[in-house]
């Protein structure tokens, strides 16, 4: 199958990547376009939302690189109007944004809980309060909010800001889903597992809670727990997303497609 997306604009938050490789956002914001989708690549980190977009546009495809710091409301209605005014619709949105900070409820701060909940899940929020009304004017669009397995499972990581927040995403995409469904406005959770990314590789405190600080032995701890032997990429996570965003889920909202190699079998 090819062309899924077709005549489609996507709007990925978090498209860059914090460090070399392919992150969640990177690596969704390359298959939209390679499906014919017109890609919105919006990070507060500009360099790395170039970078996807050079790999986008290297490929003979359509993309645009936007700054917006997402917890800010201002920044999050300028993408919608700059993506507006360039091609007229918005038809996908794929909320990526998403930190890791380690600690539980004795040892994380009052500050940090608010910042990861912040950039967590205020951006979803403020991201789905502008582009919803997009969406209702012109008859419907597909939501897709990157959660975590974290959000209904214990992972065995002390992480109460990343898991509480992404729990809380699940709730606030199925009561949105159950809202605008009348409006052919489909909003969904993607809940990744174990994956290898950049990100996890440079959250600080995870390789400390998995080997001591040992990145390559965090990477063999990881593998060890999923059922399929192995961790997933961030590839894995971007063709949910792309199922989600085409026609072909048409019917499909309010669900928590999990994407973790079977570790949520285990995890009690």
């Amino acid at each position: 199958m090819a062309n899924r997306l077709q005549g489609k604009v996507a709007v990925v938050m978090g498209a860059g990547s914090i460090g070399a490789g392919w992150g969640n956002g990177k690596a969704t914001a390359v298959v939209f376009a390679r499906e014919g989708a017109q890609v919105v690549c919006v990070d507060v980190n500009e360099s790395a939302a170039n970078e996807t977009v050079d790999i986008i546009r290297g490929e003979g495809f359509d993309a645009t690189a936007l700054y917006a710091d997402v917890t800010r409301s201002d920044d999050i209605k300028a993408v919608v109007d700059a993506t507006l005014a360039k091609y007229g619709r918005i038809d996908v949105l794929d909320n990526n944004v998403g930190i890791v900070s380690t600690g539980g409820v004795v040892e994380t701060t009052e500050a940090e809980w608010d910042r990861v909940f912040d950039i967590n899940l205020k951006s979803c929020f403020l991201a789905m309060k502008h582009v919803v009304p997009v969406m209702q004017r012109q008859g419907g669009g597909s939501i897709i909010n990157i959660s975590s397995i974290a959000s209904i499972r214990d992972s065995g990581v002390a992480y109460v800001t990343y898991s509480a927040s992404k729990a809380a995403m699940n709730h606030m995409t199925r009561t949105t889903a159950a809202q605008y469904a009348q409006d052919n406005i489909r909003v969904n959770a993607v809940l990744p597992g174990l994956m290898k990314t950049p990100m996890v590789e440079r959250t600080a405190g995870m390789a400390a809670e998995y080997a001591g600080g040992d990145v390559e032995a965090m990477w063999r701890k990881r593998d060890s727990q999923v059922p399929m032997g192995h961790m997933g990429e961030a590839w894995d996570v971007a063709y949910a997303a792309l199922f989600l965003a085409s026609d072909e889920s048409r019917y499909v909202t309010g669900i928590e497609l999990l994407v973790d190699g079977g570790i949520a079998l285990k995890f009690a």
